[in-house]
């Protein structure tokens, strides 16, 4: 817990210098650590920024390098895009290192309560959704994690009643030890970073662990309408929630004649508002609210002010994100989009004729699954990116020979719109990470708005 000193004098080393990295470095600062960094980053190619932050606070810096002596330290924390099975790391380990990473940390120095989001897509949505209706609710909250706010930010501020609102991705999931979450919720599986996780299997394991120091006191919400999530209700240590867009449930989220309700077992459904009501379009959206509906209640939330928040909330920036029409033409910005079940979700949830952006940093994903969606409903692929060849080869393998390949997003805009008509949408969801062209997926939202803009598109 925040201020129990167990890290005072403790020789730290924080693995890798981005925002989750800063921030711990930050957090171990006022806990007394003796703080080193790694970073695969030269010092050359460092953001100056870092530079500036770090200088004159750490111990040693191994920047471009790895330590030599791998026995003095107590404790790694890992930033989430680090592979635990990185060599260095096993030798720290193997000396007795304790490895966590930044979610495990702000876990340790937190009085406050977790509800933890994760699963392959809809996190953002379902995080900034649950936080609205906290908001709303006028709960005293932080709304953390993968959505852009280190965790251990906000963890040692955080009193016992206030809540840590999570986003969690696989990655910070591989490094917990302890870390439970009062409400905990997986939102689907799918195929997604099969270049680290390897498999399925490998992957629904660690987003399962989510739930493994849960006790009886604590609530576990999945998607019961994916197999796989359904799967985890069998041995659960908490009270199963979960959510359902296709079934009745006794005991869960669910729809009953057009409304979201609310329903505990052996009682009658509680009708918290119509699903018509909601402003975010899709039927995976309606997933989303359904998630953020059954935590809200887990955490004991009035329905009324879940309704409040359902009907007011307008989405996440990069997610299905209107940015403007030009000539008839409306232009999508789904940047998030990060894989290729995500990037079929956007698809399903635009009416009319799309053409497509696609591409980018290769994750070993199978896009055969995106191009049998194409079918009388993408009339053109956009590609860019690392990714960009492999699909147009997958696509034309498939008979789907409409595909462009570019160079950057400014032709990228430039030739969708040459392809599309009035009417038609130009939607950027790209089925790819943004690595390969761009700090992340943000900054490739942020450009793809920009090329709209100066198309001079009106909002």
């Amino acid at each position: 817990m925040a201020g129990d000193n167990t890290l005072r004098g403790k020789n730290v080393l924080v693995v890798g210098a981005g925002s989750s990295g800063m921030a711990a470095i930050s957090a171990l600062r006022k806990e007394g650590a003796v703080i080193s960094l790694q970073d695969q980053k030269s010092r050359e190619d460092m953001n100056p920024k870092v530079l500036e932050y770090i200088d004159g606070k750490l111990a040693e810096e191994f920047l471009g390098t790895v330590p030599g002596d791998t026995e003095k330290y107590h404790m790694l924390v890992l930033s989430p895009g680090v592979p635990p099975d990185t060599p260095f790391i096993g030798m720290c380990r193997k000396n007795g290192a304790k490895i966590i990473g930044e979610l495990e940390l702000a876990y340790m120095m937190t009085q406050g309560r977790f509800a933890a989001i994760t699963g392959t897509n809809g996190k953002t949505t379902t995080t900034a959704l649950t936080g609205e209706i906290f908001a709303k609710a006028g709960k005293d909250h932080h709304v953390v994690g993968n959505i852009g706010i280190p965790v251990v930010s906000k963890a040692a501020m955080a009193e016992k009643d206030t809540w840590l609102i999570t986003e969690v991705s696989s990655f910070q999931l591989e490094t917990i030890e302890k870390f439970r979450p009062q409400v905990a919720c997986v939102l689907n599986l799918t195929p997604d970073h099969m270049d680290r996780h390897k498999t399925m299997g490998e992957y629904g394991k660690v987003k399962a662990r989510i739930f493994e120091n849960q006790t009886k006191d604590d609530f576990a919400v999945v998607n019961y309408d994916d197999k796989a999530c359904r799967a985890m209700l069998k041995g659960m240590k908490g009270k199963a929630f979960p959510f359902s867009r296709k079934e009745e449930l006794d005991g869960g989220a669910f729809i009953d004649g057009g409304n979201i309700v609310v329903r505990e077992k052996d009682k009658k459904p509680q009708i918290v508002c119509a699903a018509g009501d909601l402003k975010i379009p899709g039927e995976h959206n309606l997933e989303n609210a359904l998630a953020a509906t059954a935590m809200a209640y887990c955490a004991g939330i009035d329905i009324k002010k879940i309704a409040a928040a359902l009907k007011s909330f307008n989405g996440v920036e990069h997610r299905l994100e209107y940015c403007g029409s030009a000539e008839g033409i409306r232009y999508v910005n789904d940047s998030k989009g990060t894989n290729t079940d995500a990037a079929i979700k956007a698809i399903h949830a635009i009416d009319g004729r799309i053409v497509m952006i696609a591409g980018g940093y290769d994750k070993g994903a199978d896009y055969e699954d995106l191009i049998k969606e194409f079918k009388n409903k993408v009339i053109c692929a956009v590609l860019i990116g690392k990714t960009a060849v492999k699909i147009k080869n997958t696509a034309e393998k498939m008979g789907f020979t409409d595909t462009l390949i570019v160079e950057d997003m400014e032709s990228a805009v430039r030739e969708a719109t040459r392809k599309a008509g009035a009417g038609d949408t130009v939607l950027l969801s790209p089925a790819c990470a943004s690595w390969d062209m761009y700090k992340n997926f943000e900054e490739r939202g942020r450009h793809f708005k920009e090329c709209v803009k100066k198309l001079g598109a009106e909002r």
